[in-house]
């Protein structure tokens, strides 16, 4: 059936526009009908607005961009009913009527702001992202859009690096699952639902590796760590479904990732067989010049199309010179073909051939921002996210007649912060802060702020101490605002800002039971708070329910059960500090008379490890049990369980952790690696057993000749609490050799918990 208005359909039918032709809407034919400039249009995203001005430059001269058919997509666009008339043009003034695309970052939430992606990882519990992104796909539907660029994946081993904030830290089989798990969310089971969104997991390449964690910076990977550490979880994405992936900005290797035709054409759509829509980063394609691997607008086209970039966020390269570029070398306009195919194949089973206005119902939007089930799921992911760092002669919980509380510190009273620095449509308004949400559940509150994270005036220190000295237990809120990680958000200290320090060590010397209640983006090198702090909670940048979340935390109401998705360094310079780093000939050894892989004025081991997390009650571990204790290198598998106790008082969640290790193969491997992790809720006595059943493959190793492959011989079973905290202990052989599938991160352990 063909759809436009009326004069369109009077029309005879080479020129009916044929946006609203249902699912089974021939791409082939579609292509065919269209001219050069069209089909480049389609590879446009062009801004409606700024990311704080939304459809502000939606203005007649773009209306009439769609009308000629010269836009494919828009970002920083949002509103049901303006994306509604904005559709209209496109399906029903253009001379194809082809539908539009949608766009934002929806990060962490649209309007119901749930954490930054970091403390969700540190739920360590893969349904609660998945809950989240669900959340906010329904949402964010409901607003017009389409599409998210979200997840993001990469994974980050320098804290330095701003956006570390918005991944899941430093491992990538724990970065695979959530990964995986956000695709599922904001997909759901049909992209062609009105409520689903389509995933764009970024940044594709090695974007986390960044020399220095300075932002843009390139990455010199080899590759064994490129294919083992930074690729799984990409790969985890397309075998959940991804519909999108977006490009890194940086060079790996040399190579900007945007024109790296190796990387993108031939690995991930050739060897990986992916074949959904593959957009730029934010001007990324016309950034090939400073790269200094295009000379011109015209070669910087000619080489992202060569490469696989289907779509060209804002730079208008593809818009002003990719014409140009085809006249020059004709080979290019089957790769247009192929990429206009891919963005169509895309609008088709998001059902927007079929029905252009399913995401503008402005009724819909309406009902389902902030509802309260939306809220209550973002508290509870907040709560599942903080990671209690130390609680020495348990502090916490505080009783509920603790007394005078003094409550200390700018953050604490900071709502904007906990929007994180992706906030979509999240309002200030939105947020219950710290203070509040103590004030509410506690009579007796005094609050000052101290210093703020970004000034060097001391002088609130001695007010800050004051309400100390009169109050009977001490809560100080530190760490780092917003603003301080995030895109070009890179630090050299990792440090606490400001002058932070001095108010907590004047604080400490009062004596008073002291709580530091720890936000931010990123893990931060505290030594001295270690050292005198009674208490520590890692809070991060919870969203909109942080205070509320925290409060519960602080009183018992919720047992914190988090764990940390990167490790906590001592200093900055010892980063990176991962906890899966290979072994040394010279093994690290506190004897400085001896030459070994250590600091000479620092431990080796981080301040916090990698799964570290504690609790207001005690686990314990049962012995290990393997149902095979050998296993065919080929199709092998083996199943490992224990029991977990709730040994405690108090109902809790613990973290079950797997990791392994080939002691001895064809190239060093790593002291441990993850391989599954299930979290587990316990009443206090109560008794579960965990099983963990992994395949041979997840064995695998990228060998020297360039391919994966299962090779003969023992490997460890370590199960714990922590990377440091291993609890029981196994190993299985396997017999014989095989070549790998993929990336073993990226295969999901099958676990269960009864």
């Amino acid at each position: 059936m063909l759809v436009g208005p009326p004069s369109a359909r009077a029309d005879n039918a080479a020129q009916a526009p044929i946006g609203g032709i249902e699912e089974s809407v021939d791409i082939d034919l579609l292509l065919s009908r269209m001219t050069l400039d069209e089909k480049i249009g389609q590879l446009v995203q062009r801004m409606g607005g700024r990311s704080k001005s939304l459809n502000s430059r939606l203005g007649p001269d773009e209306l009439d961009r769609v009308r000629r058919g010269e836009v494919g997509s828009y970002l920083h666009v949002a509103g049901a009913e303006p994306l509604r008339e904005l559709q209209r043009v496109a399906v029903e003034e253009s001379r194809l009527g082809i539908p539009l695309l949608f766009s934002m970052d929806v990060v962490h939430g649209y309007r119901t702001i749930f954490p930054v992606p970091l403390a969700m990882a540190a739920s360590w519990d893969p349904d609660a992202a998945r809950q989240h992104a669900r959340i906010a796909a329904r949402e964010a539907s409901a607003a017009g859009l389409h599409w998210t660029f979200a997840p993001m994946v990469d994974v980050a081993r320098d804290p330095r690096w701003g956006r570390i904030v918005e991944g899941a830290g430093e491992d990538p089989y724990l970065g695979s699952r959530m990964a995986a798990a956000q695709v599922h969310g904001f997909q759901g089971d049909s992209l062609a639902a009105p409520d689903t969104i389509m995933a764009g997991t970024k940044h594709f390449g090695a974007y986390g590796a960044a020399e220095g964690g300075r932002d843009y910076a390139g990455a010199d990977l080899g590759e064994r760590a490129l294919q083992e550490t930074y690729l799984p979880p990409f790969h985890a994405a397309v075998e959940a479904g991804t519909a999108s992936f977006m490009t890194a900005f940086n060079a790996l290797n040399g190579v900007p990732t945007t024109g790296n035709e190796a990387l993108l054409r031939t690995m991930l759509r050739e060897d990986w067989g992916w074949q959904g829509l593959l957009l730029s980063d934010w001007r990324a394609v016309e950034e090939l010049q400073a790269h200094g691997v295009a000379e011109s607008r015209q070669d910087a086209a000619a080489l992202a199309m060569r490469a696989g970039v289907d779509m060209d966020m804002v730079s208008d390269i593809y818009a002003d010179d990719l014409r140009a570029a085809i006249e020059a070398d004709p080979a290019l306009l089957p790769l247009l073909d192929g990429a206009v195919r891919r963005i169509l194949t895309v609008k088709r089973d998001m059902g927007l051939f079929a029905d252009p206005y399913a995401y503008h119902d402005a009724g819909r939007e309406a009902s389902v921002m902030l509802s309260g089930s939306h809220r209550q799921a973002a508290r509870k992911v907040a709560q599942q996210s903080i990671v209690l760092l130390q609680n020495d002669a348990d502090v916490l919980p505080l009783a509920r007649n603790a007394g005078r509380i003094a409550l200390i510190g700018a953050l604490a009273d900071d709502a904007l912060s906990q929007l994180g620095s992706w906030r979509a449509q999240g309002q200030e308004g939105d947020v219950v802060t710290l203070r509040a949400a103590l004030e509410a559940a506690h009579a007796d509150v005094i609050y000052t702020t101290g210093v703020d994270t970004r000034s060097d005036d001391t002088s609130g220190i001695v007010a800050a101490v004051t309400a100390a000295e009169a109050a009977d237990v001490i809560v100080v809120a530190l760490g780092e605002d917003y603003d301080w990680s995030g895109e070009a958000r890179s630090r050299s200290s990792l440090e606490l800002p400001g002058r932070q320090s001095e108010l907590f060590e004047a604080l400490a010397a009062t004596g008073k039971p002291l709580v530091v209640v720890l936000m931010g983006g990123r893990p931060l090198a505290i030594p001295e708070i270690a050292e005198k702090a009674d208490a520590v909670l890692m809070t991060w940048l919870l969203g909109i329910e942080a205070g509320p979340a925290i409060v519960s935390t602080l009183f018992g109401e919720n047992n914190p059960g988090g764990k940390l998705p990167a490790s906590f360094p001592r200093t900055t310079g010892q980063v990176p500090v991962n906890y899966d780093h290979l072994p040394s000939g010279r093994p690290a050894d506190p004897d400085l008379s001896r030459d070994t892989a250590r600091y000479m004025d620092q431990p080796i081991t981080p301040l916090y490890a990698f799964g570290h997390g504690k609790s207001y009650t005690d686990f314990a571990y049962g012995p290990l049990r393997l149902d095979n204790a050998r296993m065919p290198a080929d199709g092998g598998s083996a199943t490992v369980s224990l029991d977990v106790t709730n040994a405690g008082d108090r109902a809790g969640d613990e973290v079950v952790q797997l990791y392994v290790r080939d002691p001895v193969a064809s190239v060093s491997r790593p002291v441990m690696q993850l391989r599954g992790f299930q979290r587990v809720s316990l009443a206090p006595g109560e008794t579960r057993r965990v099983s963990f059943t992994l395949r041979a493959d997840q064995f695998a190793l990228w060998s020297a000749g360039g391919d994966w492959i299962v090779e003969p011989g023992v490997i460890e079973i370590m199960v714990g609490s922590a990377s440091d905290d291993i609890r029981t202990r196994g190993e299985v052989v396997i017999e014989g050799s095989a070549p790998g599938s993929i990336a073993p991160a990226a295969i999901a352990t099958t676990t269960r918990a009864q």
